[in-house]
Parts: structure tokens; sequence; C-alpha cells
């Protein structure tokens, strides 16, 4: 017989010797596909504590039946965030591979508990094994992903993602437009040093993320974690500074510096200008741990950014060598998580919004419920398939959770409250708006109204995203929307350029000086940049980066409506999904029209000159790189560009060459082949260019390492 942790229960489960080893294998194959899918993918599947208890179950089996016990099993390895090499037909969700390095000391997880009894048994051999007297370091846990930053002389030179615990990605680009992570330290700083913490995303960025997010079709980010740890992975550091992404620091390890404390030393690495977390405190016993907890079990609400929990450490240095590591986390530690608060409401109704981009999105309408300190009265059924997962009828009693701490989301349906009856609700075969019949795209998960041009709900919202403020900041918004449409004005964008004022104040509300206002902030659009225009056209899966991306290579609207589907994926960073997107829109009439009724009205569709490449070396060729280089694939990008050449992620007929480092990807090593394209390596390149070309001596020195 074998008894486990299941949710909040035990269950009891009769196993022999052949089941065990079934279940053991079952175990981990769930639990590394769902590893991969939060560390990798950023998009997981299962809630935290659900992976827990699967891991609790596999780790009490292994130690009833320890012939069973391998090393790779995911109890004696850390989760690992380390990019895979992506294969041709699969978009990388990050658009950018790093270099791996490995890590001085290794970089392990956390044991964890949801049980306060589990962190009581943590202390009692704490005193057992410890004779000297020691006390404990309570701190808050961090809800992002974890980072390794490396300081020499006072400067920043490294910053490595966790990865697999021994080596991971390095990211220091991207970490140096961080903003609190500072460059240059003050004080009394050791020579060289690690220091270790969260990569966090606020809840302002992150809901501004995946407002974004939603604005051009893309699926939103599950949590501020995810969206933390996709952020660092951008391929772009400036995008990666537009994220509003925050660092707080919480370990330097013990061989790097002299300290008698974990406090101290994080004390100290405050001192020096590091953003070392405040909200910790030094317990004597578990009465102090108790009471921290309880604390911060409330009072988390507060904070400007997701914590899930409180990580107790032994505080004493000697104390945490004496006790020393397991194969995957320090015996010094343990992580006390919160359960996601959850409540249980009546489910009034369901409504079906349309987005701007057809998106059809189910929304809970429910009885209002307190969670997480506000009143929740609707929550997202995400999609189709999710409403049919949930088996979720209209009058059902469900379980709502904030997810991540910030969104509501319905986790399941109480059954044993279901009436008899219940109708399962059918999504919508025509669109709530317009009536038109929806679609579904192979491969997509929401429903979509394909009338884009006569679907009032998306013109409106198409003509409100244009005037957004990160596009044309022209001074309006819904409402105002709304009125124009209601009165006949506007039907499109350049509608707008149409209006006088004699229309405006003949409208309810408009007087002669906020008609002036409005009219002059659409006249300032026609200084707006072409990467900013384009980004207002409102084109599926176009951000504000991708618009810009595409505006600097293309240079031009003339250059950009005669691009083929080919050419446009030889944009870094644009995929096939982008791309046929992009296409589609310039070959309808209408969408051409609009643009020349926006050019005529005085917008701009040109960029600005580009800045003059330092040789020609590269010029007229098209490149992609593949696998790990000397340098970063940021630095070989720039490498390139700076003598003319262009760097696109994708392998095609007019792909001059692959430059292939070690590992490189065999997909397009394979396209090369059947394409004749040429493969060469880092030293026949650079071997193409002017040998005086130098790399910055940052760069130079880390990839020393």
């Amino acid at each position: 017989m074998r008894l486990f942790a299941k949710k909040d229960y035990l269950c009891m489960i009769y196993m022999d010797r052949t089941d065990a080893s079934r279940r053991i294998e079952e175990l981990r194959a769930v639990l590394r596909e769902n590893s991969r899918r939060y560390y990798v993918d950023n998009a997981p599947t299962m809630s935290d504590q659900e992976y827990d208890f699967l891991m609790h179950e596999l780790e009490a089996l292994e130690a009833e039946y320890p012939e069973f016990l391998t090393p790779d099993s995911p109890t004696q390895r850390v989760g690992s965030d380390i990019d895979t090499p992506f294969s041709d037909n699969a978009e990388p969700l990050t658009g950018k591979d790093f270099v791996k390095r490995a890590h001085r000391y290794p970089m392990l997880s956390l044991g964890n508990t949801y049980s306060i009894e589990e962190v009581e048994e943590f202390a009692a051999r704490a005193d057992k094994l410890l004779t000297d007297p020691f006390t404990y370091c309570c701190e808050l846990k961090f809800d992002g992903t974890a980072i390794c930053l490396t300081y020499r002389e006072g400067k920043l030179v490294q910053a490595l993602t966790r990865g697999d615990g021994v080596q991971g990605d390095d990211v220091t680009e991207n970490a140096r437009h961080i903003s609190n992570i500072p460059q240059q330290l003050h004080g009394d700083f050791p020579g060289e040093f690690e220091i270790r913490g969260e990569i966090l995303m606020p809840y302002s960025s992150f809901e501004a993320l995946n407002a974004e997010r939603e604005d051009i079709g893309e699926t939103p980010f599950a949590n501020p974690r995810n969206a933390a740890s996709g952020s660092l992975k951008l391929g772009d550091p400036e995008e990666v500074g537009r994220r509003g992404l925050w660092c707080t620091l919480y370990h330097i390890p013990a061989q790097s510096v002299p300290f008698a404390t974990h406090d101290e030393a994080l004390s100290k690495a405050a001192s020096w200008g590091l953003p070392v977390s405040e909200h910790r405190r030094i317990c004597k016993d578990i009465a102090g741990i108790r009471a921290f907890i309880d604390h911060w079990d409330g009072a988390r609400k507060d904070l400007p950014y997701a914590t899930d929990g409180i990580v107790i450490k032994i505080n004493e240095l000697s104390a945490q060598r004496l006790l020393g590591y397991t194969a995957k986390s320090p015996r010094w530690a343990v992580a006390y998580k919160f359960k996601a608060e959850q409540a249980c409401t009546q489910l009034l109704s369901i409504d079906y919004q349309v987005g701007r981009t057809g998106a059809v999105t189910p929304v809970a309408n429910l009885d209002p419920v307190q969670l997480g300190g506000t009143v929740v009265k609707r929550a997202t059924l995400v999609n189709a398939d999710q409403m049919e997962a949930l088996d979720i009828r209209v009058g059902d009693f469900v379980y709502v959770e904030k997810g991540g701490e910030i969104i509501p989301k319905i986790t399941g349906v109480n059954l044993s409250l279901r009436k008899e009856g219940s109708i399962l609700p059918s999504f919508p075969e025509k669109c709530p708006d317009c009536g038109t019949p929806l679609q579904r795209e192979e491969g997509e998960a929401k429903w979509f109204c394909p009338n884009a041009d006569g679907c009032p709900t998306q013109i409106k919202s198409r003509i409100v995203h244009f005037m957004g403020r990160r596009a044309m900041n022209v001074l309006a918004g819904d409402a105002t929307v709304d009125q124009f449409y209601d009165a006949g004005l506007v039907r499109t964008p350049s509608d707008l350029y149409s209006i006088n004022k004699y229309q405006l104040v003949s409208l309810e509300g408009w007087q002669e000086r906020s008609a002036q206002r409005f009219l002059d902030s659409l006249a300032a659009t026609r200084e707006v940049p072409f990467e900013r225009v384009l980004f207002a056209l409102g084109i599926r899966f176009v951000g504000e980066t991708t618009a810009r991306d595409i505006a600097r290579h293309f240079g031009s609207m003339d250059a950009l409506e005669q691009a083929t589907e080919e050419q446009l994926l030889e944009v870094a960073e644009v995929g096939s999904v982008i791309a046929h997107s992009v296409f589609q829109y310039l070959s309808d009439p209408r969408h051409r029209e609009e643009i020349a009724r926006l050019r005529a009205a005085g917008l701009q569709f040109t960029s600005s000159a580009p800045a003059e490449a330092a040789s020609n070396a590269l010029e007229g060729k098209t490149i992609v790189i593949s696998g790990n280089f000397s340098i970063s694939r940021d630095a070989m990008k720039e490498l390139i560009a700076s003598h003319g050449g262009k760097c696109t992620s994708g392998v095609t007929g007019s792909t001059s060459f692959l430059l292939a480092g070690s590992k490189p990807g065999p997909e397009k090593l394979a396209k090369c082949a059947k394409l004749g394209i040429p493969v060469i390596s880092e030293e026949e390149f650079r071997s193409m260019i002017p040998q005086d070309s130098a790399l910055p001596a940052e760069e130079t020195q880390l990839s020393l390492f």
C-alpha cells in the first residue's frame, strides 16, 4: 500500500512493484513536459500546486522503490530554462538563441511545501544537526525568473539564467537594459563576486503588455512570471528595456564573500547599490517564522509585484556549509508556498466579445465575489476549447482564482451543486455583432469574425487603436469613436482627416476649444514616423517592435507593398505567421486604398535614412545565423549589419549563406543542402570582413568564459 498527497487530501493506493514502475515513468513524462512548458515555452498548462504535488508523489515513490531512481529523474535535476534548437517550421518564442555559459557555483532550486508542518520538520532537523546557536532569515519568495549576476571591479560583466543549474543562457546585454540593475557599484565591494535573484514584471507592466498582445491578436501571458521570463529572453535588448522589468536580489554564494551571515551579506550588497529586497526578518524560532508567514499571506496583496510564498533560510553561513546540499536543492533552506486564493460563486451568463482583430472571447458574468482584495464580477473563459474542457454550464457554481495574483480565471466547476437539466452553452456560430459566420483557422485556438471591414466592433476598435497613445496619439478615446461612428463621420482611420470644426461643434458635448485641441492633435500625426504609422494600421500580429523592424528593413511603404512573403521573412524576428499576415493585409485592395488616403492626408510612409555602414564587405548578402559563436548572437547580427549585410531568421532561396557556429540547427543545415546554399564557419566569415573589425572590449572579455 502507498500513501501519497494529492491536492489537499491523502490518496491510498495499493501498488505493486510493476504498478510503481509504470506510475514513476508516467509522472516523469508529465513533469518533464510541464517543466519545458513552464521554463522554456513560458506557457504552463498546470498550476504550480498541481506540479508540486506530482513532484512530491514521484519523490515518495522513488523513496519507497529506490531501485527505480535514476540520475535523470525530475527529482534529481533542476528545471531548465535553456533554449533548445528550433526547427525551421516552428517559430521560436523568444526569437533568439543564447550563448550557454557554465555557472561558477551550481544554481539550484529550493525544496518547497504548502504545509506549515513540513516547515516545522525543517526547523526540527536543523535543531538536531546544528550544535551551535543559529537563526533563520525569512524572505519573500518572488514569482519571477532566476538570474545570476557577476560583478568584476564593480562593473556588471555577466548575467546568466538558471538554465539547468550547471549552465545558463547568457542574457548580459538584456540585463543591462533592466532599469534597476546597476552597471557600476559604489562602496567597498569585493573585486569579483556573484549575486543571485529574480527578474520580475510588476503588475502595471504586465497589464500593459497583455493589453498590447491582445490588441494585436497574440495570446496574453498567463501570469507575470511567464511574462518576465519571456521578456528576459527577447532578441532585442531595447525591447527588454521597454517591458518594465524589475530585479530583486537575495543570495550571494557563501564562497564569494567573507561574511558571517546571509543577512549581513545582503545588507552589504544593498550598500553597494544593488537592489536587495528590504522585506526580510531574522527569526529565532518557528513561532517567529509562523508570524512572518501569516503577515505576508495578507500583506503581499498590497505589493506591486507577484509573490508566491516565503523562503526560510538558515542565516549563519557556517551552518549553511555544514548542512550542504542535495542533488537539486540546499538543505539549509525551504520555501513555503501560499495556496492560490479561491472562491466559489455562480455563473450568471456568458458574453462573447469581439476584439479588434476579430477574435471572439467568451467572458463569464459572475455573482460578485470577494477575491484577493477586490470584487470579481467577470472572468475570461479564454476560448471554446477551454469552455468544453471545463464542461461549464450557465447556472453552475464555479471556482474562481486570481491567476498570477491578478487575472480572475475559472479553474473548475462544483458539480455537486449543478442543477438537473442544465445545458452546455454553445459557442456562437456567427459574430455576435455583425452576424457573419465565424471561422477558425487550422492551428488557431480562437474563433474569428472574418468581416474585418464591415463588423462595427472591429471597425471602431481599429480606429481606437489608430488614435492610441503608442500609435498616432490623437486626443480621443472609445466614447469619441462611438460618437463619430454613430454620426456617420468615420468608418476608417483616414476618415478622421476629413472632419472639420463645424462638424465637431455640432456634436453633443463638443465646444470650440475641445474641437480645436482634437484637430491640433490630428494635425500633429503628420509628424509621426513611419514605424508608428505602420503599427497604427492595426495589422494582425504586428506590434510596436515588429512594426519598427519592418519599417527599418524596407524603408518605405512603397517597398513594403511590393514585398513577397519570402522577402518579408528576411526581416529579423519575422516568422511565417507574421509574414503571411502582413502580406495578406497589403494584398487587399481596400487596405491599399486606405493607405493611399492616409498618404494623401500627409502621413509619413518613408523611414529616415539608415546609418552608414562600417564597410560594404557584405553588401547585398542575406545571411542566416545558427548555433553558438564566440560572441553573442546580438553582437554577430550587429557585426553583419555594420558591414552592409542583412541577417534573417529563416533559410530561403534568397539566402546568400548560412553562418554556422557550434551546434547549428539540423533542419537549417538540411534546408541549405536542399537549396544548394553555402554553409560557412565563423572563421571563414571573419576572413570576409576587414580585419580591424573589433568587438567592444567588454564583449571580447565575456567570450573568454
